[in-house]
Formats: C-alpha cells, sequence, structure tokens
C-alpha cells in the first residue's frame, strides 16, 4: 500500500553496525534480564492510555539485545501484516533462490499490468523499468526501501507464492506470521482475520533473526541490513520517534480499517541494538486512515524505556 518517504542510505552504516551485532547475538541467543516490575507496570500504562487516546488496537514487542529490557503490550496477539511481510520475502529470496550468487542478478521483465493491478509501483512502473525489466536485486531493494507492491508481487512469483513465506518462517520457528495473498489484498485487514496475520512478538523476533541472528549468512544479512537502512517509507513513524542519533533498519506497513506497523531493529549511540515491533489497527473503521503519529509516539516512549 501506498507510503511515505524519505532520504536514501549510506552503506558504510552497515559495517559500523558489527559491533552491536555481535552483542545482540548472544543475547537473542539466552538474555534473560527484564526491566524491573515497576516500570514495565509504568510504560504497561503509557501504551493503554495511548490506545485510548487514539481509540486504537496497539501492540508492542521491545526488546533491549544488550540488558533484555523488553516491554510486551498485546505481543502475541494477531495483527494485519501488511508490507512488513516484504523483508521477509525478501530474505526468503536470498536464503532459498540466491544460493549460487547469481540469482540477483537475473532480469525479470514484467507489464503495465502487472504494475498496475499492484496498485503502488513507484520503482516498478517508471518508463525505463517497464521497457527493460529489473534484477532480481533491485526489485529487493525496491520492495524494501519504497515499499514497491509490484516488486513484492514479481519476487513472491520467484518464490512460488505467498504460501513460500510462510514456509519460510517456520524454518526460523515462527509459528504464528502467515502470508496467504498477494499485494494489494493482503491488505484488507478486517478485524478477526487470521489470514495475512502475524504478531508483534512474532515478526519482531522473525526480524531479529533476520538482521542480527544467524538465520541469513553474513553477506546477505548485511545486504537486507543495508535495504532497511535505507528504508523510505517511515519518516513519520519510527524515524519520527526514535532519537535523531539512534540508526534505524525498518519497514512499514498500512492497510485498511487505519492499520499501520512498523517493525526493526534501531541502535544507539553505543551501537546497542534495540528491537521494535509495533502494529495497529483502528478495528471499528474500515475507512480510517494509518495513524503515524501514534507509531511515532510508542516509538519515543520505547526509546525512553529501554534506550
Amino acid at each position: 500500500m501506498q507510503e511515505t518517504r524519505e532520504n536514501s542510505p549510506n552503506r558504510r552504516r552497515v559495517l559500523a553496525l558489527g559491533a552491536g551485532t555481535a552483542l545482540a547475538a548472544v543475547a537473542f541467543a539466552g538474555g534473560t534480564a527484564y526491566a524491573a516490575p515497576s516500570r514495565r507496570r509504568g510504560i504497561s500504562r503509557q501504551l493503554a492510555a495511548l490506545e485510548r487516546e487514539h481509540s486504537a488496537r496497539l501492540g508492542v514487542y521491545a526488546r533491549n539485545m544488550a540488558t533484555g529490557a523488553t516491554v510486551r503490550h498485546r505481543a502475541d496477539e494477531r495483527f494485519p501484516m501488511c508490507s512488513t511481510f516484504k523483508t521477509v520475502a525478501v530474505a526468503a529470496v536470498l536464503r532459498d533462490l540466491d544460493r549460487d550468487g547469481t540469482f540477483l542478478d537475473k532480469r525479470i521483465r514484467y507489464t503495465a499490468q502487472d504494475t498496475a493491478k499492484a496498485k503502488w509501483a513507484p520503482v516498478t512502473g517508471t518508463a525505463e523499468n517497464l521497457a527493460h525489466g529489473m534484477t532480481v536485486e533491485a526489485l529487493c531493494d525496491a520492495a524494501i526501501r519504497h515499499s514497491d507492491n509490484a516488486a513484492a508481487n514479481l519476487l513472491l512469483r520467484e518464490l512460488g507464492g505467498p504460501a513460500a513465506v510462510t514456509r519460510f518462517c517456520r524454518t526460523l520457528g515462527d509459528r504464528v506470521t502467515r502470508l496467504d495473498r498477494w499485494e494489494p489484498e493482503l491488505n484488507s485487514a478486517e478485524p478477526k482475520r487470521r489470514t495475512d496475520t502475524t504478531s508483534p512478538y512474532a515478526i519482531g523476533r522473525t526480524y531479529a533473526d533476520l538482521v542480527l541472528g544467524g538465520a541469513l549468512g553474513a553477506q546477505d544479512r548485511e545486504r537486507l541490513t543495508h535495504w532497511l537502512l535505507g528504508n523510505t517509507t517511515s519518516d513519520e513513524q519510527f524515524r519520527r520517534g526514535l532519537p535523531k542519533d539512534w540508526k534505524v533498519a525498518d519497514k512499514t506497513g498500512a492497510g485498511d480499517y487505519g492499520t499501520g506497523n512498523d517493525v526493526g531493529i534501531a541502535w544507539t549511540p553505543d551501537g546497542t541494538p534495540v528491537v521494535l515491533a509495533v502494529l495497529t489497527t483502528h478495528p471499528a473503521d474500515p475507512k480510517a486512515q494509518t495513524d503515524r503519529p501514534l507509531i511515532a509516539r510508542t516509538a519515543t516512549l520505547l526509546a525512553e524505556e529501554l534506550g
């Protein structure tokens, strides 16, 4: 679904995060420390107050990977996944299709009908790309950095369909996240729908495994992180709410019923990684707009609690 835009990345940022990633690998494997109970109650009350103020349903999973301090709010409830699936689809391409190092160079041809059907094609829909096609690597870049729906559909086609994303998640131990439909239908976000859903805890852990853990090889992990650092759609969400000196590698999503999501990894100035998954809906209003201020304010609270 169409989302807002911001500046492109600097690849060197990825290399500067190596120490934080190594630290996180240890914490991700076995860190058990948590925020003090009084602090957890405080953040829980603040998140519940935000829900009431915005007449929304808010799901949160966040974890400081150095200390193990964790915030959960509706963390195991299902929410529409929307475009946050694109990171997982790209990871599946990197791990399962690019085994000989040449698949990313494959050029994919497609038609104007493919882009029109997807509804949002800021990169795939240009005249040059329609005329010449795009490499798989360029499609991955477009799907993550610009949330290009047509690019995501073309990658799903290479993977064998939406169910491939579900299967990939299962190999990571994520038993919740599932993708069932293509863009843009997967964004319908009806309350009680189980298809095309995830939970804050499930998607947060999956992103952590992809960016900080061992789900991908080092080169693929660096490539995926580079694209997430260059995300152009969260300037009014995580990148508005988090401190300006934090690095952010994230992916947003938006759909009907005011669905708005942001999931990713942020690094504090000292390189500490913080996993963040914020999923929101307005289940009573199918015409509601994505509530970006709610996501930004939630990110601010999480940074204050875990940073």
